[in-house]
């Protein structure tokens, strides 16, 4: 498997590495969220664009952008991530404002990372991942389904897609409607054929095992709770910790 580095932190390499979402409403909020996670033990600080009230200012999100990393220093690696409404985001977003948005900040010099919804049109994402990587920036494709859980083929399709579309770490978070599809997630992502990091996650509380074996069966990444929640499911950082160093300890 291929490695990524971001500012010291590998994805691909060892115990599965831990993010939190920022979802303050303005630059003060995303600050305060920011400080109390660095309390924790947090990887990657993920920045959620769509919960600020001016986010659709690119100017006005730059600016907060600017602040959030003077703010969190230089040795913390920032995610950027406009969740769109249609994958369980705050806002809607049509994809010539999630384009200028994303590159934008990409070229900004603020973050490490971009997450990129990979069905948002193939022009759309292509575009952003050039102008991404043209920064030195890297993404993280992504696909979100609330409702359900396709089966292992079509995740693995899926996955395939992010790869060819050049991110560099693919993602995908589903909805389980029975314990099968736990195990659908986990085995598609144990065999997915691809060769990047993945991040992948069954929401709900029915998922959480997912969230806390991503090692035993080949997720790079997980996500866990500071200030709120981002996603259901989410398990307190603390306690992700532990279970995850245990994990790590016994393989």
């Amino acid at each position: 498997m291929k490695t990524v580095n971001v500012r010291g932190v590998v994805f691909g390499e060892g115990r599965p590495k831990i993010m939190t979402s920022l979802c303050g409403s303005d630059a003060a909020g995303m600050i305060e969220q920011a400080q109390f996670a660095k309390t924790l033990p947090v990887d990657v600080l993920e920045w959620r664009i769509d919960f600020l009230d001016e986010a659709y200012d690119v100017d006005s999100v730059v600016d907060c952008g600017r602040k959030l990393r003077a703010a969190v220093g230089e040795d913390t690696p920032i995610l950027m991530t406009f969740r769109t409404a249609k994958e369980g985001g705050e806002k809607p977003a049509e994809p010539e404002l999630y384009a200028n948005i994303n590159i934008a900040l990409a070229e900004s010099g603020i973050v490490d990372l971009i997450d990129v919804e990979a069905f948002m049109g193939d022009d759309v994402v292509e575009r952003i991942i050039s102008a991404a990587h043209a920064a030195g920036v890297f993404v993280i494709a992504s696909n979100h389904d609330f409702e359900k859980t396709p089966p292992k083929e079509e995740i693995v399709s899926r996955l395939c897609k992010m790869q060819d579309q050049g991110a560099d770490i693919l993602k995908i978070a589903l909805m389980p409607q029975c314990r099968a599809d736990v195990l659908t997630l986990m085995d598609a992502t144990r065999d997915n054929h691809t060769e990047h990091p993945l991040i992948t996650m069954s929401m709900g509380g029915m998922g959480v095992v997912s969230r806390l074996a991503g090692e035993s069966y080949g997720s790079a990444a997980t996500f866990g709770a500071a200030a709120q929640a981002s996603a259901p499911g989410q398990v307190g950082i603390a306690d992700l910790a532990k279970v995850l160093d245990t994990v790590h300890a016994g393989l």
